[in-house]
C-alpha cells in the first residue's frame, strides 16, 4: 500500500457520495479519467497533493457537483469544476 494515498475514509466516502447521482462523474488528472463512483479507480490514483479536475454531466449534475466538491474538501482534497 502507497503511503501517498489518501485514507481509505475519503475514498469511499467521495465513492458513496457519488453513487447517489445517476450523472456522470468523472476525475480528470493529467491524462487519465477515473470514474468517481469506483472506490478502485479512486484508490489507485486519488492523493492529497495533486489537483483534479471534476466532469460532472446529467439530469442531477448541479446537486451532484456540489455533494462530491464537498466530501473531497472535507478530507482536504483539492478539486475544481471543469468548464462544461
Amino acid at each position: 500500500m502507497a503511503t501517498s494515498n489518501t485514507n481509505n475514509a475519503a475514498v469511499v466516502e467521495i465513492a458513496q457520495t457519488a453513487g447517489q447521482y445517476t450523472s456522470s462523474i468523472v476525475l480528470q488528472y493529467e491524462t487519465k479519467f477515473i470514474d468517481v463512483k469506483s472506490i478502485l479507480g479512486l484508490f489507485t490514483t486519488l492523493v492529497a497533493n495533486h489537483n483534479y479536475e471534476l466532469h460532472v454531466h446529467g439530469p442531477d449534475e448541479e446537486a451532484a457537483k456540489a455533494a462530491v466538491v464537498a466530501a473531497f474538501e472535507k478530507h482536504g482534497l483539492s478539486v475544481k469544476l471543469a468548464d462544461n
